[in-house]
């Protein structure tokens, strides 16, 4: 193997490459990347065996070959290099060259490299899978005991037309955000991993899905998943249909007054009760040592009713909305609460209630 590369494309590479490595392994072959010289170029690797990323950047190539190098070293080494970058295997050795500085890198063959087969998907189609399931990220689980909890959930849903849906809770909220079916083969319903989602390229991207993986292009830059095996609730059972007292509020305005009166309580899972009234909605926080109160203006016409949400719980779910007017539907003190915002079209909350 014998090449040479930009700086920039070597490290633009090794970081996309790098999200999926894991900082620490027991196994050794999982601290390194793949690289692959050919006459397109250079193909880097990176697996932790559930997730491999592969990318590609422009490169001369004098000799072709494979190797498998230290992730974190090789792109610590492109980050500060100060020129072009000129790589070689020397027998078991890779020789990083930059300018006057010259690295020498241990290596393991390119065969001890897992394979993660992506096999046949059931459907594929282009969409901007980060911005369906980033409105509902927020709300995934991460208890251990659950593991189908721990992704998104995403499938097809028949309303009229056909959407697709991403589904997250962790039982104290949930959120669901659904988008028009660019696709034309259906698929079933599948749990992208929470660290999948974290790393799916924004825009929009080619997506190919069965019941085991899914595979997400964007350019030279392809990731391939494992999905959950588990099976996601009837999240349907909980979102409710009957709450009939709806209060409108400014999403800012909210937001602000329920930070003010958090800040007496130092508990994790706080409570803030909200008093509904008729023009008004009132912020109530209690503990031992203080307790605080405050007020926004609000639209609400219907009987005056009191419930109490997690303070966290409740930024989470604010904070995906735009600024802007916010529906909160609201059946009893007891019931989960729903909410919405005519900025925010496909996008549903809903939001457990808590003592307070």
């Amino acid at each position: 193997m014998r090449l040479t590369i930009a700086r920039a494309d070597l490290a633009r590479v090794l970081t996309n490459v790098g999200r999926v490595i894991e900082s620490r392994n027991t196994i050794p072959i999982l601290s390194n990347v793949l690289l692959e010289a050919d006459a397109d170029g250079l193909r880097v690797t990176g697996t932790d065996l559930d997730i491999v990323a592969t990318d590609r950047a422009v490169a001369n190539v004098e000799q072709e070959g494979s190797i498998c190098v230290d992730a974190k070293l090789l792109a610590e080494i492109a980050k500060k290099a100060g020129g072009d970058i000129s790589i070689s295997l020397e027998a078991d050795r890779l020789t990083v060259k930059s300018g006057r500085s010259v690295f020498k890198l241990a290596t393991l063959p390119a065969t001890d490299f897992p394979s993660l087969a992506a096999g046949k998907f059931d459907a594929t189609f282009d969409i901007d899978l980060a911005a369906l399931l980033a409105p509902a990220a927020f709300a995934m689980s991460t208890e251990e005991t659950r593991f189908y909890l721990n992704g998104v959930f995403v499938h097809l849903q028949e309303d009229g037309d056909q959407f697709i849906r991403a589904v997250a809770t962790d039982g104290h909220r949930l959120s669901r955000h659904q988008m028009a079916y660019p696709g034309e083969s259906a698929f079933a319903g599948v749990i992208i991993p929470r660290k999948a989602v974290g790393i799916i390229p924004k825009g929009t991207v080619t997506v190919s899905v069965s019941e085991a993986k899914i595979r997400i292009s964007a350019g030279d830059f392809v990731l391939t998943s494992k999905l959950i095996d588990g099976t996601f609730p009837d999240y349907q059972r909980v979102i409710p249909t009957g709450n009939d007292k709806i209060v409108t509020v400014d999403r800012d305005a909210f937001m602000k007054a329920a930070d003010r009166v958090s800040t007496v309580s130092s508990e994790k899972g706080r409570a803030v009760r909200l008093s509904i009234a008729p023009g008004s909605v009132g912020f109530t926080v209690n503990n031992a040592d203080a307790a605080a109160t405050d007020e926004i203006e609000a639209e609400y016409s219907g009987e005056p009713i009191e419930i109490g949400f997690n303070a966290a719980y409740l930024s989470d779910l604010f904070g995906v909305f735009p600024s802007g007017p916010v529906t909160i539907a609201i059946a009893d003190g007891g019931s989960p609460g729903l909410f919405k915002s005519a900025g925010f079209e496909g996008l549903l909350l809903v939001g457990m209630p808590m003592r307070a």
